[in-house]
């Protein structure tokens, strides 16, 4: 069982979240039922068609939400920042999981019994309200993702996924580097396109300046440009 001091610094940034709606009795059976767990680079958090169990929250490093395509392809169709909740939709949907969760890296994740989140959902109608919130915004978000990767060309479509590494992780201490390493295949996945594609448009990317890339690590030479790439499509 985790601590009430190390609960409260693990959640501290989750400032219009679960802690801040919760009374003190509803603290404490959270506390009760927190469990920590560590996950290496790859492994699979869940996977689809198992039976939703937990309330899964990102503690530190980073998760990729997936779904198998056509042929064993992966479509990366949420990536996951500490502190973020994930796997719940499942339950309440009543359905096994449509989606599987990975590491992107060494990460841990805290988790919490969906049938506790179901018991203090009864009692406290802001947490309710704080899914309903969370679910929605992620409609949202999955709606305009739809759009974006079968209307924009592919620059447009990887440029997107350039920013949206930026909005989720952020630089290196440098202030040009992604804090995240994504091989091509991701970058595709992410993309919606072929690897062989994801390659290409990187290395127009480099030779237009934009970028550099050094392996898995990418550079990001004009943010602006990148962005206006990402906007017009």
């Amino acid at each position: 069982m985790i601590s009430v001091e190390a609960l409260e610094k693990v959640i501290k940034e989750d400032l219009a979240g679960i802690w801040n709606v919760l009374t003190a009795d509803e603290k404490r059976v959270v506390i009760e039922n927190f469990t920590l767990l560590n996950f290496k680079r790859n492994q699979i958090i869940y996977a689809e068609k198992e039976t939703p169990e937990f309330l899964w929250c990102l503690i530190k490093g980073k998760v990729k939400k997936y779904k198998e395509g056509i042929g064993g392809r992966q479509q990366i169709i949420r990536l996951i920042r500490p502190i973020q909740y994930f796997g719940h939709r499942a339950y309440f949907a009543k359905e096994n999981y449509v989606s599987g969760a990975i590491a992107m890296e060494n990460s841990v994740v805290g988790t919490i019994p969906m049938k506790v989140v179901s018991d203090l959902i009864d009692k406290n109608r802001q947490l309710a309200w704080f899914f309903i919130h969370e679910l929605s915004h992620n409609l949202g978000r999955s709606d305009t993702k739809i759009v974006n990767l079968t209307q924009k060309h592919i620059r447009g479509r990887l440029a997107e996924s350039l920013a949206l590494l930026i909005d989720n992780y952020g630089f290196e201490d440098d202030g040009e580097t992604l804090d995240i390493y994504m091989s091509r295949e991701d970058l595709a996945n992410l993309s919606n396109m072929t690897t062989s594609n994801a390659i290409r448009t990187l290395s127009a990317f480099v030779n237009e300046k934009i970028i550099v890339v050094d392996g898995r690590r990418v550079k990001i030479l004009n943010e602006p440009l990148l962005r206006k790439i990402s906007k017009f499509g």
